[in-house]
């Protein structure tokens, strides 16, 4: 991050990750195609609709065939920790959860596309990991461990799903991720994990009490140095608006203790805040899927997503500076954006984080850039004293 100095700890998030259904079915060991959708009852037929508007898709496509460009960018940026939110159940368990219209799942086999990005923590918090009930979340799991990568936001009960996840950062930081979820993203209520049942860790409601709550299991494990994140699935699918108890939710999150704020669920990007020098995200959008060809709410242009790289001042917890990679999917595979598309996606994002007083401009390259305001000389950081 050539523009945010020296000492920084460098961040790479993105929003849904999900590499079943279709994707499984173009990967090198595609598990069980059949669905329970009412319009569609096999996966390949996902396949066939994005063959459609982009052309034939390889079968078997590589491991990192859907990661495509974004591959090299995350190697030019070398991050320091690697955050995503993985939407999908890891199994080949036939149970699929009843009074939902539609399920996720990913052979095991085919576990080395998720590993292609390495990432450091894995948020399972959202509304598709129990698409296969408690034995894919299992499955999960044990094919997350057997990889060498690390769950964050679900477990066997409700102590494992709450336990945050503990990512070394060099000379002695670490980034600290807790991951939940909210009902408005989709997640059954009936999700949560107890302290006999495996599940999500779930959050009731947006209450100051809560976020008191989330923020103490943050400040509990946090170091001088640490960077604390809380990654949060919540939200509707579609939309530009954020909800008044989000706001005053992520501030409480901030207020209490906690770096940057990462918000999923939504399959496209909602604006994001500088809230006291700290980063919110309030919805990352989609980044891998099987959604190509779908007709529906096109105004949102959902073939464009955004890799998120945030330089996060370890002294203090502020934002250094924000720099976002413009990607667009093409045959389930991630691509440069076209300059046209990257200044498209500029100005949406300047657009509807205008209430919050961010600035989003597009360099030169492509990349989107945000940079915090400079502080008068004598000024106090904001939230001290």
């Amino acid at each position: 991050m050539e523009y945010v100095g020296e000492g920084v700890v460098t961040l790479f998030l993105c929003g849904d990750v999900m590499t079943g259904r279709g994707v499984d079915q173009i990967l090198p060991h595609p598990g069980d195609p059949r669905l329970r959708e009412p319009q569609i009852g096999d996966a390949s037929a996902y396949v066939r609709l994005a063959e459609r508007v982009a052309g034939r898709i390889p079968r078997p496509a590589g491991f990192g065939w859907p990661w495509g460009d974004a591959l090299g960018v995350l190697g030019h940026f070398a991050p320091t920790a690697r955050l995503i939110n993985l939407e999908t159940s890891i199994t080949g368990s036939g149970d699929f959860a009843p009074a939902k219209a539609v399920h996720y799942r990913m052979s095991p086999a085919n576990i080395a596309c998720v590993a292609a990005v390495r990432p450091d923590a894995c948020v399972l918090a959202n509304n598709h990991v129990l698409d296969f009930g408690p034995t894919g979340l299992l499955d999960t799991l044990d094919t997350l461990a057997g990889a060498g990568l690390r769950a964050v936001g679900a477990g066997r009960d409700v102590r494992s799903a709450r336990r945050p996840a503990l990512i070394e950062a060099g000379d002695g930081r670490r980034v600290i991720v807790v991951a939940c979820g909210t009902q408005s993203s989709g997640i059954p209520p009936g999700w949560a994990a107890t302290e006999d049942r495996p599940g999500v860790d779930f959050l009731p409601d947006l209450s100051d009490r809560a976020a008191d709550s989330l923020a103490g299991r943050l400040r509990q494990a946090k170091r001088p140095g640490d960077v604390a994140i809380a990654s949060i699935h919540w939200g509707s699918n579609w939309g530009y608006g954020v909800p008044g108890d989000q706001i005053r939710f992520a501030h409480r999150l901030i207020d209490g203790g906690a770096d940057l704020v990462h918000g999923h669920s939504s399959h496209h990007p909602r604006p994001l805040e500088l809230y006291h020098g700290r980063l919110v995200l309030y919805g990352c959008g989609d980044c891998i899927d099987d959604y190509e060809g779908i007709t529906a709410h096109q105004n949102y242009r959902h073939d464009l997503r955004l890799l998120y790289f945030a330089a996060v001042d370890p002294a203090t917890g502020m934002l250094a500076g924000l720099r976002m990679a413009p990607m667009k999917t093409s045959k389930m595979r991630l691509r440069h954006a076209p300059a046209a598309d990257s200044r498209w996606l500029a100005a949406l994002l300047q657009r509807i984080s205008r209430r919050f007083g961010t600035r989003v401009e597009c360099e030169p390259d492509g990349m989107l850039t945000v940079r915090p305001a400079p502080r008068p000389a004598g000024q106090p950081m904001p939230g001290s004293g």
